[in-house]
């Protein structure tokens, strides 16, 4: 597994962690980054994702629900909605290509999704790159 792919399976981790338990606290996510990952400059990009994501997410909600026909965020499975806030921050706000972000939260969609996870979040992600231009 890419090295990268390593630090954002991580950091879903901790926003899956943040969303059902959220009055666990950053520290307890940063501790869990740190015992995941080898090296300074992982731990520290999947550091900056979770920030990005916590920072901003409610922006990040409100463009999912609308990119999102007719399921609400509430509605989705916490795996599903933690995989499209991280895939959505990346295209946002980070130097990620669209498509490569789209990839990887496809990938993380699999790997702890349900069977249906990897299309659901392929297809509200295509349309959120389709509404924001990639870079």
């Amino acid at each position: 597994m890419a090295r990268r792919s390593r630090a954002r399976e991580v950091a879903l981790q901790v926003l899956f962690q943040d969303d059902l338990n959220p009055s666990a606290g950053p520290a307890r996510g940063d501790e869990f980054l740190r015992a995941r990952l080898q090296g300074e400059e992982l731990a520290e990009f999947a550091r900056s994702l979770v920030a990005g994501v916590r920072r901003n997410q409610g922006e990040l909600d409100a463009l999912l629900s609308r990119t999102a026909d007719n399921w609400s965020l509430e509605r989705m499975a916490a795996t599903d909605r933690n995989v499209l806030r991280l895939g959505a921050y990346e295209i946002l706000y980070t130097t990620t290509p669209g498509r490569v972000a789209i990839n990887e939260a496809v990938e993380l969609a699999k790997r702890f999704g349900t069977a249906h996870s990897a299309q659901f979040v392929n297809g509200i992600l295509d349309r959120f790159l389709e509404g924001h231009r990639e870079k």
